[in-house]
């Protein structure tokens, strides 16, 4: 085994150990993005539930 062999093996490693954690990051990045649009829905249904049951008990 030559140099540039071992070389190549060492970037190869590196290069999928660091592809691995950026693919981590993404997921990571995208589920909290995921997360708070279920968030923001609930609440802009739960607002809308709460604006139409106090409009209705004002018009009596």
């Amino acid at each position: 085994m030559n140099k540039n062999t071992l070389w190549t093996a060492l970037g190869v490693i590196v290069a999928v150990v660091i592809a691995i954690w950026i693919v981590q990051v993404l997921f990571s990045v995208m589920w909290f993005a995921v997360k708070v649009l279920a968030v923001a829905i609930v609440a802009l249904v739960v607002f809308l539930v709460l604006r139409a049951v106090f409009r209705d008990r004002s018009r009596d």
